[in-house]
């Protein structure tokens, strides 16, 4: 049995690329089905987030192009394969603690990524995608970012892509930022984090608008914020300075047109929008629209740079307690390939990539 991983990444491949690979938190157990059963995998994990979509799976044998795996993701014709990256035993092993430890995160340190791998391990768990050897990998990897986190200094004072959003406002700001009015809109971690530093920043007007007002209303609250109708946020950016957009819908929900009639309203004055959902909330075609600032994902990058530089020391800790683990879990997985047929007898046929494609066609 071969362990190994594919995917893309802020590293790899632009965000609107990414997106067309997205895949939201609520679909992750059905197309996780879905591929496990046309790639003919033993074993998936699917990983879907901002910055990255990976497949985590477990074959007899990686026989024909891996990359053809994506196929099952999107209906999209884009070949994706010279924005993408495959590794197999140790090197996927080692790539999985990387992640979830937030060495590979456009942030680094970052924390927000060590529970989307735990949610997308769990998705996988729950449907039985996962068996004996990637539980093994993801519990050990789970295990390791606890032992980072205790044995380092590598998260401490991370950022997360929800924090930098505001550090952008910030800068664009500087000290009048705590008079302005900030809406999120969304309610997940990212929207989460977004009012978390906005308050800390000293904002007093907050808003907050989700599909969901309840939620809307709770995290609204608990930073003494105001709650949005979704379908008024529109309206409401008229008196709206920042918008931080990061929700998951697959679609765009806010169009130029509905910009345009927003700037006329508000008689131009600027407004910034910070779009930090994948695939992208907002229409890129904003930017033309006079005194309307939009920054995506991408955009935050060069923030990021600057944020990483006083925690470069750290890595070397990090990089030594994750070799240690890969050490440890490919010993384990060796010992129980070693224990016979018997241990695999739910494992898929033989991972032929040719009749993948032709299931996914």
């Amino acid at each position: 049995m071969k362990v190994f991983v594919a995917g893309l990444s802020y590293r790899t491949a632009p965000v609107e690329l990414r997106e067309r690979l997205a895949v939201t938190p609520s679909k992750l157990g059905c197309r996780a089905c879905r591929l496990k059963i046309g790639a003919g995998l033993s074993e998936v994990v699917l990983l879907s987030t901002c910055n990255r979509v990976e497949i985590y799976g477990v074959a007899t044998e990686l026989n024909g192009n891996v990359h053809s795996l994506f196929s099952h993701l999107t209906s999209s014709p884009e070949d994706f394969q010279a924005h993408s990256y495959v590794h197999e035993g140790a090197a996927a092993v080692r790539h999985l603690f990387s992640v979830a430890s937030g060495l590979d995160s456009m942030v680094l340190g970052e924390t927000e990524i060590t529970g989307q791998v735990k949610q997308a391990y769990e998705e996988a768990r729950a449907v039985r995608l996962a068996g004996s050897v990637l539980n093994r990998v993801f519990q050990k990897a789970l295990q390791t970012v606890k032992e980072i986190r205790t044995r380092t200094s590598i998260g401490r004072g991370a950022t997360s892509v929800g924090s930098v959003a505001v550090e952008l406002a910030e800068k664009i700001f500087g000290p009048e930022l705590a008079e302005k009015t900030v809406m999120i809109i969304g309610a997940g971690r990212m929207a989460e984090a977004c009012v978390r530093h906005l308050a800390k920043k000293g904002s007093r007007a907050i808003l907050v608008s989700n599909r969901s007002f309840d939620r809307a209303v709770e995290l609204a609250g608990a930073f003494g914020g105001r709650a949005i109708r979704f379908d008024d946020c529109v309206n409401a950016m008229v008196d709206t300075d920042i918008v931080v957009s990061s929700t998951g819908c697959p679609q765009t929900i806010l169009h130029r047109d509905a910009i345009e009639g927003v700037m006329r309203a508000r008689r131009n004055r600027p407004l910034v929008l910070i779009d930090i959902a994948v695939p992208r909330d907002i229409d890129s075609a904003v930017q033309s629209l006079d005194n309307v600032y939009l920054y995506d994902i991408d955009d935050l990058e060069a923030i990021v740079c600057e944020n990483v530089r006083h925690r470069q020391q750290e890595l070397a800790k990090c990089t030594r307690i994750i070799e240690e683990s890969t050490t440890e879990v490919m010993a384990r997985l060796e010992a129980q390939e070693r224990r016979g047929p018997c241990a695999r007898l739910g494992a898929q046929p033989a991972w032929g990539l040719s009749s993948a494609v032709a299931v996914g066609a």
